[in-house]
C-alpha cells in the first residue's frame, strides 16, 4: 500500500491501494494510444505545455512545497527550492528541446553515399521508477525531456510519496498535456516485469538503490529494453592544503546535511589534507553542532528528519556496525528530539581499509572523515569507492583544482562547491552509481531512435 506518513509526527495521513494488474495493462494501452498522437505534435506545442507546467509550479509554489514536507519531511525552504528547480527544468526543455533534437546532416566520405541525415525520433511509452528524496525534481528530470522528445511516460513513484506523484499528474493535465501521456501508477515492485515485458513499453529510467537498479536493469535486459540507472553515491569532498578553511567548512556542513543528508550527491566522505585536517575537523564539528533539528515547516529548522522511522533506524544500525568493525562514532550537537524520524548528526573516523563501512552509502546525517597524507593519497581515497557519482575539490588554486578533478573517477566533479544540481547541468555517474545521463541533450537523447535516412542516387554503384 502507498501511504502518506508524516516523518515529523509519525501520523499516517492517507493511504492508496496498489494498482491492479488490469489497471496497469489499461494504463499501458492508454499511454500507447496517447503516444500515437503526442508524437505528431510540434515542438512548439510541446514547449507550450512545458512552459505552462513551469508557470503553474511557480504560481502555486505554496501549494506544492508543503506536500514535499508532509510526505518526506523536507525543510520548507528546501521544498520551495525543489519546486523552483523543477520549474527551471521544464523551462530548459521548452527553450531547447527542438534544437537539441534537430536533424543532423552527416559528412560523407564518398559522394556515392548520397545525402545522409540523422534524425531523432521518440521511442514510445517509457517507465520511470523514481525515489522519495526529491519527489518533484526526480519526476521533472525524466518527464520534461522525454515528453519534449515526443515519448509518453508511466511513473512508478516511491510508496511514501503518493500525493507528490498525484500532484504532478494533475499538474501536467492542467498544463495542457494530453490525457494519458503521463500516468502515475501505484505499482508494486513485482509489477515492473509485467510493464517491461509489454511490447508497447520501450525503456525504463530508474533512480534508486543498487539493489533496485540491478533488479530493474536485469528485467529490462531480459525484455531487450533500453535502461538508464542513477543509483547510489558516496561523494568525496577533497580538501587540499591550500583551501580557504572557513568557506570550505561551511560548504562541507551544507554539502553533507541538505535534505537531511538524504542526497545521492551529498558530500559523504571528507578527505582532508594532513596539514589542515585537525583544524578542519574542529571547525566542521562546530558547524554540524550548530544545526537545529525540529519541525520542517519552521523556517528556523536547519536539519530535517529522515523520510521515515525505518530510514532513521537503518542509519543507526549502520553506525553501530561501523563501530563494531573499529570505527569511532562521535555524536555531534544536541540529541535528536523524541518526536520525528531524526538521527543525531554523527562523525565517523578511524574507518580503516578493513571496515566494510568505508564503502557504504550513509543516507542521512553521517559524515566520514579521512586524513590524506598528500594530494596523491587524497585522490586515491576519493577513488576508493564502489560508487562514482559526484565529488568536489576545494583549493585556492582553481586551475589546479580542475587538474585534480580530472583524476577523480566520477560522473561529476565540482571545484570549490559541493556537487550541484541544476537544470542546465548533466547528471549521472559511473561504476556502481549507474549509467546513462539525465538533463541537457544527453538526457533527451537517451530514449530516442537515432535514425539514419540516406538519400542515394538510384544509379549510384553499390
Amino acid at each position: 500500500m502507498f501511504a502518506t506518513t508524516n516523518p515529523y509526527t509519525g501520523e499516517v495521513l492517507k493511504t492508496f491501494e496498489f494498482s491492479t494488474v488490469e489497471e496497469i495493462k489499461q494504463a499501458i494501452d492508454d499511454a500507447d494510444r496517447a503516444f500515437q498522437g503526442w508524437r505528431r505534435t510540434s515542438f512548439a506545442e510541446r514547449a507550450a505545455v512545458m512552459r505552462k507546467a513551469a508557470d503553474i509550479l511557480r504560481r502555486d509554489a505554496d501549494k506544492y512545497a508543503p506536500i514535499l514536507t508532509l510526505e518526506m519531511g523536507k525543510l520548507i525552504g528546501e521544498a520551495r527550492a525543489e519546486v523552483e528547480l523543477s520549474a527551471a527544468i521544464f523551462d530548459y526543455y521548452a527553450a531547447n528541446a527542438e534544437k537539441l533534437l534537430e536533424s543532423e546532416n552527416l559528412p560523407v566520405a564518398d559522394p556515392v553515399e548520397g545525402r545522409a541525415i540523422l534524425v531523432h525520433e521518440p521511442l514510445g511509452v517509457l517507465l520511470a521508477i523514481e525515489p522519495w528524496n526529491f519527489p518533484y525534481y526526480q519526476i521533472a528530470r525524466i518527464i520534461a525531456p522525454q515528453l519534449s522528445a515526443g515519448n509518453t511516460v508511466l511513473l512508478k513513484h516511491a510508496a511514501n510519496v503518493p500525493q507528490c506523484a498525484a500532484a504532478f499528474e494533475a499538474l501536467m493535465l492542467e498544463a495542457g498535456l494530453p490525457r494519458h501521456a503521463f500516468i502515475s501508477l501505484y505499482a508494486k515492485h513485482e509489477h515492473v516485469d509485467l510493464i517491461l515485458s509489454d511490447p508497447k513499453v520501450h525503456g525504463v529510467a530508474l533512480t534508486g538503490s543498487e539493489a533496485a537498479g540491478a533488479a530493474v536493469a536485469s528485467a529490462a535486459g531480459k525484455a531487450l529494453k533500453k535502461s538508464t540507472m542513477e543509483l547510489g553515491g558516496a561523494d568525496a569532498f577533497v580538501v587540499l592544503k591550500d583551501a580557504d578553511l572557513e568557506k570550505t567548512v561551511k560548504w562541507a556542513v551544507f554539502g553533507r546535511h541538505w535534505n537531511g543528508g538524504q542526497v545521492c550527491v551529498s558530500s559523504k566522505r571528507m578527505i582532508v589534507a594532513d596539514e589542515i585536517y585537525d583544524a578542519f575537523a574542529e571547525k566542521y564539528g562546530e558547524g554540524v553542532a550548530a544545526l537545529r533539528m525540529g519541525d520542517p515547516l519552521d523556517s528556523a529548522t536547519t536539519l530535517a528528519p529522515l523520510a521515515s522511522q525505518k530510514a532513521a533506524d537503518d542509519i543507526k544500525n549502520m553506525i553501530a556496525k561501523a563501530v563494531e568493525h573499529g570505527a569511532t562514532a562521535t555524536p555531534v550537537g544536541p540529541a535528536a528530539p523524541n518526536r520525528g524520524a531524526f538521527v543525531q548528526p554523527t562523525i565517523l573516523t578511524d574507518v580503516d581499509e578493513n571496515n566494510p563501512a568505508r564503502h557504504w552509502e550513509f543516507f542521512g546525517p553521517v559524515s566520514m572523515l579521512f586524513r590524506a597524507k598528500d594530494e596523491d593519497d587524497a585522490v586515491r581515497l576519493a577513488n576508493d569507492s564502489p560508487f562514482g557519482l559526484g565529488g568536489s575539490v576545494f583549493t585556492s588554486d582553481p586551475k589546479h583544482g580542475a587538474e585534480v578533478a580530472r583524476r577523480i573517477t566520477t560522473g561529476m566533479v565540482f571545484v570549490n562547491h559541493p556537487t550541484m544540481v541544476k537544470a542546465d547541468l548533466p547528471f549521472g555517474g559511473v561504476k556502481r552509481s549507474g549509467y546513462g545521463r539525465e538533463l541537457l541533450g544527453l538526457g533527451i537523447k537517451e530514449f530516442v531512435n537515432h535514425k539514419l535516412i540516406d538519400v542515394v542516387d538510384i544509379d549510384a554503384p553499390f
